[in-house]
């Protein structure tokens, strides 16, 4: 099962003649400035290739590009498809988002190129064409910029010992640092490698804070394009010691020293700490602290953007499955082998999806193998939330949202400072601790999957195998719709089945983009549209969209995460689609659909467009007619239509098929020759035991008995859970254990010459508190200090026994001497 990688050629295939509707492609219109418009005669919209009504021209002004994606900090090099120039030009300009202009060339076969620019972006930047050096620009495209970690390592300049790079100059790290990189990917005889600096600069959260990437100098000019380069840094200049976040970038020597957007490839950001003065080199620590020190004024000064952020799970079954709001922090992946190298004793970290919506912030949550959450206090490994979220933050450009490069001027740089280059990482972690799951609330859940069977928000269930399109969820909060379109499928005898399954699912959320999943080609192939335009995932498998991000992270599975929170996963199980829905608590009582009623009542979750409530018996007829009545109207239709089946099937004809009767759950009798291997396949699942009579297949009662299975483990997971909060340890002590969630029990201990005053232990209880609070080690005296104490008391009697004793003698002495004569 993979991703259709040539959509357009499958969609030729797909279409089926309908003669008379639709006329061919007239040339007496043109799709110079039109692209995107749709025109049922000579069309520039995406779907016109299925529908074969496109301009003539439609590909020498709708531009396809090869790659189509290229980091966000510029110089790729970039092919337009089957756009051949063999006429003079005076020039070609590739302009983006109608600000940043980079100048292209036509090559000697007369393919047009053009070079991305420097961004301060990540996502989908449109772009526009003139190929008469400005005058006219009627030609545009779509540019992916990513963020820089998601570059492929063929196309960077790879620091070779990246860790030795940002230690040098501390203690035992010096000596020669090399660069290696891909000499395919920059064709050139000699290059000029440079050192580029970051900054952001004004007033932190005013207008005139400014991000700025800035030449610093070239470490080597005209260097033979080998691949490889091995240098002794010096330290730099005085002028450029203010810049300690950068990245290295080759380019071909012909070019200036610094110019901008030309073809380049870049390095990882990181810490220059090779590129540090004569003052870090002489006493590293102690001028780490002096900056560790100085972060710290700065961030007390700043406004606390903590109190914004959400809570992390409590769990990482709950992180791991809460996919609308968290997603896998690259850096500490269980997936990847969990190196987790800033984050010692976490096996796995997510990141929140969407930043906060103030101060554009990030949390982060990492796990350890037990799947406990891991906190700062307890760790130097702990979950550290953000001052810049990593991905960034719409509308970019401006800090703290510029992906990547915010992050790491307000939060790894000064790990760097306090934690990994001077011993005070406890200021750090005193800014950024660690956010405990006393507030976190999961998300609600609902799926949809088979022929096709549904579990609402509040847990009823139901079979509804209609033919049409139908609303799964409307939600009024946020504009959040659903919709999905459910077709037959075919017995193994050949013939039309008396069950569907969902074929198509799309989503939009207030004026985001449209983002539509659906089966192609045959069993097995997801495609993925973007405003009715086919995705390539090729080269990346991360997308920022506007108001989702969307991730391919499977090839028979695909992540939208929505700005609200929500979250969509969309998945082939056999012959169908199966989709979930996870809502974040703030939509009770929003929601209506096939998907429920979200507000802990499933009794009205079969509530008709005009408010009637069907009753959670209801009839399998009547249950059908529920569905009916949320068909998709044309006019809302979020699907796309680009073939003449789908335009004279769904467009044209009925949303819902009132000629479809299915197969209702009463109407069903046992196939005799099946009995057994159905009882012994689906066991109590009804869903399995239905769909196999309904399809005449074992192998599609399988795939519904996997899909509802993967439902129920993923409500396991986000159950609820008690947390108390984190227990401190005792002074002068310390505890066992760093698990806070209900039953947990927290041990304590004391230092020698410490007794412990108090409970040797506490318990997690279900109303969230802790049996007993942390005890006291109070100074415990040993045993010499006690036996001097005591024998030192008993010496001091004794002394004064015998003193007395003598006394009374002397006084007895004095009284016989005074009587005599």
């Amino acid at each position: 099962m993979k991703l259709l990688l040539l959509p357009w050629a499958l969609l030729l295939l797909v279409t089926a003649p309908s003669p008379g509707r639709w006329p061919a492609a007239d040339a007496q219109e043109s799709c110079s400035h039109r692209c995107g418009e749709w025109n049922e005669l000579c069309s520039c919209h995406p779907t016109c290739f299925g529908l074969d009504s496109c301009c003539k021209d439609f590909r020498d002004f709708c531009l396809e590009i090869l790659p189509y994606s290229g980091s966000m900090m510029g110089g790729k090099d970039f092919v337009v498809q089957h756009l051949n120039w063999f006429s003079p030009t005076d020039g070609v300009i590739c302009r983006f988002n109608e600000s940043v202009q980079t100048r292209g060339h036509v090559d000697s076969l007369g393919h047009v190129h053009c070079v991305s620019p420097l961004l301060y972006e990540t996502g989908r930047i449109p772009f526009t064409l003139s190929m008469d050096n400005g005058s006219s620009f009627p030609r545009s495209g779509t540019w992916l910029a990513v963020h820089p970690s998601k570059v492929s390592q063929t196309e960077k300049l790879q620091l070779e010992n990246e860790t030795r790079w940002q230690y040098y100059g501390t203690a035992g790290t010096k000596g020669n640092l090399t660069l290696t990189w891909n000499t395919a990917a920059l064709p050139t005889q000699s290059v000029t490698i440079e050192l580029w600096g970051y900054e952001e600069t004004g007033k932190p959260y005013s207008e005139d804070w400014t991000a700025k990437w800035s030449y610093l100098y070239a470490l080597a000019t005209n260097v033979s394009n080998s691949g490889f380069f091995t240098f002794t840094p010096e330290p730099a200049p005085q002028n450029y010691q203010r810049w300690e976040v950068g990245a290295l970038r080759i380019i071909n020597s012909e070019y200036h020293s610094g110019e901008k957007d030309v073809h380049a490839l870049w390095s990882n950001e990181h810490a220059l700490a090779w590129h540090l003065g004569d003052d870090f080199r002489a006493d590293p620590v102690a001028w780490a602290r002096t900056q560790c020190l100085a972060w710290e004024e700065l961030e007390d000064q700043l406004p606390n953007f903590l109190e914004e952020l959400p809570d992390c799970p409590c769990t990482l079954a709950q992180a791991r499955a809460d996919s609308g709001r968290f997603h896998t922090d690259y850096g500490c992946d269980i997936e990847h082998g969990s190196e987790c190298t800033y984050h010692p004793g976490a096996v796995h970290c997510v990141r929140s999806v969407q930043a906060s919506p103030q101060y554009a912030s990030g949390q982060q949550c990492c796990y350890t193998a037990a799947g406990t959450q891991l906190l700062t206090a307890d760790s130097m490994g702990g979950s550290t939330p953000d001052r810049g979220h990593d991905w960034g933050a719409p509308p970019f450009r401006a800090p703290p949202r510029v992906p990547g490069l915010s992050h790491w001027l307000y939060d790894v740089i000064s790990f760097y400072h306090c934690c990994l280059w001077a011993p005070e990482c406890s200021r750090y972690m005193r800014r950024r601790p660690s956010s405990d799951c006393r507030s976190y609330r999961p998300p609600c859940l609902a799926s949809a999957f088979g022929d096709p069977h549904f579990v609402t928000f509040d847990g009823a269930n139901f079979t509804f195998n209609g033919h049409g399109e139908y609303v799964l969820l409307e939600a009024s909060l946020t504009n959040l719709t659903v919709q999905a379109r459910a077709q037959p499928d075919t017995t193994p005898e050949g013939t039309q089945a008396r069950g569907t399954g969902l074929t198509a699912v799309a989503v939009q959320e207030g004026d985001s983009d449209v983002v539509e999943v659906r089966l192609a080609g045959g069993a097995g192939v997801l495609q993925v549209l973007l405003n009715q335009e086919v995705l390539s995932f090729a080269e990346q498998s991360w997308m920022d969209l506007k108001g989702m991000f969307l991730s391919v992270a499977a090839e028979d599975r695909v992540s939208i995460m929505l700005s609200s929170g929500a979250g969509l996963e969309v998945s082939i199980q056999g012959p169908f689609l199966s989709v979930t829905v996870l809502l974040p608590e703030k939509f009770l009582t929003y929601t209506r659909g096939l998907l429920g009623t979200l507000n802990d009542n499933f009794t009205d979750d079969f509530t008709l467009r005009s408010g009637q409530v069907l009753p959670p018996d209801a009839s399998s007829q009547e249950l059908f007619q529920f569905g009916a009545d949320w068909a998709v109207e044309n006019a809302s239709s979020l699907l796309t239509y680009d073939s003449r089946l789908l335009v004279n099937n769904f467009l044209y004809g009925p949303k819902h098929d009132p000629t479809f009767r299915p197969l209702f759950p009463d109407e069903i009798t046992p196939n005799s020759s099946q009995t057994t291997e159905v009882a012994k396949l689906c066991g109590d699942n009804h869903f399995c035991s239905f769909d196999v009579a309904a399809t005449g297949s074992l192998s599609v009662g399988n795939a519904t008995r996997m899909a509802y299975q993967l439902h129920q483990r993923r409500v396991q997971s986000l159950q609820s859970v008690v947390s108390c909060g984190w227990l401190a340890p005792p002074l002068n002590g310390h505890k066992d254990g760093i698990r806070y969630l209900v039953g947990s029990t927290i041990h304590f201990h004391c230092d020698s010459g410490y007794s412990l005053a108090g409970a040797e232990a506490s318990t997690c209880q279900a109303n969230g508190t802790w049996s007993t609070p942390t005890p006291t080690c109070q100074p415990r005296r040993s045993h010499t200090v006690l036996l001097s104490i005591i024998f030192g008391g008993l010496a001091v009697v004794a002394l004064m026994a015998v003193v007395f004793v003598v006394l009374r003698r002397r006084k007895g002495n004095m009284a016989i001497w005074g009587s005599q004569p």
